[in-house]
């Protein structure tokens, strides 16, 4: 084990060299202490400056290195400096970040090596769940909001399945049909392979019956599978995420993924929604003095696993634009070469803990690691393979924005519990969360299944003039229909005015083809 050297008058050139490039003027966090030959060097603080954690990360290494405690670190800290966090909880080890730590001999030995003033602390939380599946708060996106892209994704559909998917969303959002849960698009669909319906499907144009039936053979083994409670109301608001806590701490969000480690494809992509949802939302705001998010993306390699290059494209440009928006995005994933080039090149900080090199893929993987980071005074090759549990190896982005030194880093011990905390004071938080009220419930309103389902002889366009023209002015007024809701809505008045009527019923969806909502 590497000891403990103090004194700068001391220090090795190179390492003063190391020491100078973390020399940070402004408010930043402190990860840990610097590593040389062998010996921890608490005099030589390794920090990343608050402005730049809106500039992207990457935290990998292999399993059982840290990782989890890492983010766990760092959360705390952004908490602390009155910075909103996302923490997606795989394994379910991290709620213990509400209460304080406990001492043990380990956490004063850690604290006592990197000379870190270590307080047993709790951080304001909120526990959140997909569907309710588990202890949190339930997680739901309407159909429409979640859109074409991303499903597509979950139903592990082709680039031609998924372009005929869009061509229904399409359909449904010019005739005003509501996709709330997946029996909403599972009626549409199954309307448009109907006898009655196939008029409408040549109508919408390169759709066949062949690759519409593929898709309802996919929503139906999907909600078969019990995916149903994710897709629904209350929709979660994602402004949500970026509240702080009366005493000026920023609020720390905990997805609990335990209880749906089984669907690793669907959670995945749910987080992008959650990180597409907040991109279409929030206004340009530049360079900030520290962020108003920060989104740890656990487990990233599912993300991008299976991808198509249309689905790549658009989470490499919501990446690079959401910068701008004051939001940080950190992807956890075991090596660098889990994440798409063009993605790894918006991650300005990593933390990269230890790399195992048993076999020829392992060696490949390992020297392909050494390739992303700058010219460096250590042997990383050498280094990655003997980092110790909590130790890991460090580049940021400068105050200047420039990539500082690689140092190789002994972490600080977090001051929250690290691990879970037990079920009933996890369900205790969640129901005593002001949230609860507001999303416990799910809501099965008249939707796309319900019109289709009573539509008798009649197509959608048919019951929509039926329902304007027969209808009593006083019935018309007090209950209007789903397609007169859309095109009375301010937004689609807009745009109905400057881009005509028809374009005017048509929802406007976002990059990832999520639509957009007005809070």
């Amino acid at each position: 084990m590497p000891k403990a050297q103090s004194g700068s008058a001391a220090l090795p050139q190179q390492a003063l060299e190391i020491a100078s490039g973390y020399a940070f003027a402004g408010p930043a966090l402190d990860l840990g202490a610097l590593l040389w030959d062998g010996v921890c060097l608490p005099d030589v603080q390794v920090r990343i400056p608050l402005p730049m954690l809106n500039r992207h990360g990457l935290v990998a290494g292999a399993t059982g290195t840290g990782k989890t405690k890492t983010l766990q670190l760092i959360a705390e800290q952004l908490s602390a400096q009155g910075v909103p966090v996302f923490l997606a909880d795989i394994k379910g080890d991290v709620s213990g970040i509400r209460e304080p730590g406990a001492r043990n001999e380990n956490v004063q030995a850690r604290a006592a090596d990197v000379h870190q003033r270590w307080e047993p602390t709790g951080f304001p939380a909120e526990f959140y769940a997909l569907g309710g599946i588990g202890h949190g708060i339930p997680v739901r996106a309407t159909v429409t909001s979640f859109g074409p892209l991303l499903l597509s994704k979950v139903l592990q559909l082709n680039p031609t399945q998924e372009q005929s998917l869009g061509l229904i969303f399409h359909y449904a959002d010019q005739k005003g049909l509501d996709l709330v849960d997946l029996k909403d698009l599972r009626a549409v669909v199954a309307f448009l392979t109907s006898d009655e319906g196939r008029g409408e499907l040549k109508g919408i144009g390169g759709l066949s019956t062949a690759t519409a039936g593929v898709i309802l053979r996919s929503l139906t083994a999907f909600e078969a599978e019990g995916m149903a409670d994710f897709f629904g109301e209350p929709e979660f608001d994602t402004g949500e995420l970026l509240r702080v806590a009366d005493d000026g701490r920023g609020l720390v969000s905990v997805l609990e993924l335990a209880a749906v480690q089984d669907r690793p494809r669907l959670f995945s992509t749910f987080l992008m929604w959650l990180l597409a949802d907040l991109f279409h939302d929030l206004p340009e705001v530049g360079d900030v003095d520290k962020p108003k998010l920060v989104f740890f993306f656990d487990e990233a390699h599912l993300l991008f696993k299976g991808a198509s290059k249309a689905f790549l494209d658009s989470l490499t440009q919501t990446v690079r634009l959401i910068r701008s928006k004051g939001v940080g995005v950190f992807f956890v994933t075991q090596t660098a070469k889990d994440v798409p080039a063009d993605v790894l090149a918006q991650l300005g900080n990593r933390v990269q803990h230890a790399l195992r090199a048993f076999t020829p893929d392992d060696q490949k993987a390992l020297k392909a690691t050494v390739k992303t980071f700058p010219d460096s005074a250590y042997d990383l090759e050498e280094l990655l393979t003997g980092l110790g549990t909590g130790e890991a190896v460090v580049t940021v982005l400068s105050e200047r924005g420039a990539p500082t030194p690689v140092a190789a880093t002994r972490l600080r011990a977090p001051e929250s519990l690290m691990g879970p905390l037990d079920a009933d004071a996890l369900d205790s938080a969640v129901r005593a969360s002001s949230l609860y009220g507001r999303y416990a419930q799910a809501v099965d309103r008249e939707s796309a299944y319900e019109r289709l389902d009573s539509r008798g002889a009649k197509g959608p366009d048919e019951m929509a003039e039926t329902a304007e023209t027969k209808a009593p002015p006083s019935a018309r007024e007090k209950n209007p229909s789903v397609v007169e809701q859309v095109v009375g809505s301010g937004m689609f008045k807009s745009l109905a005015r400057s881009l005509g009527t028809q374009i005017g019923r048509e929802i406007t969806r976002s990059v990832f083809g999520t639509a957009r909502r007005r809070r």
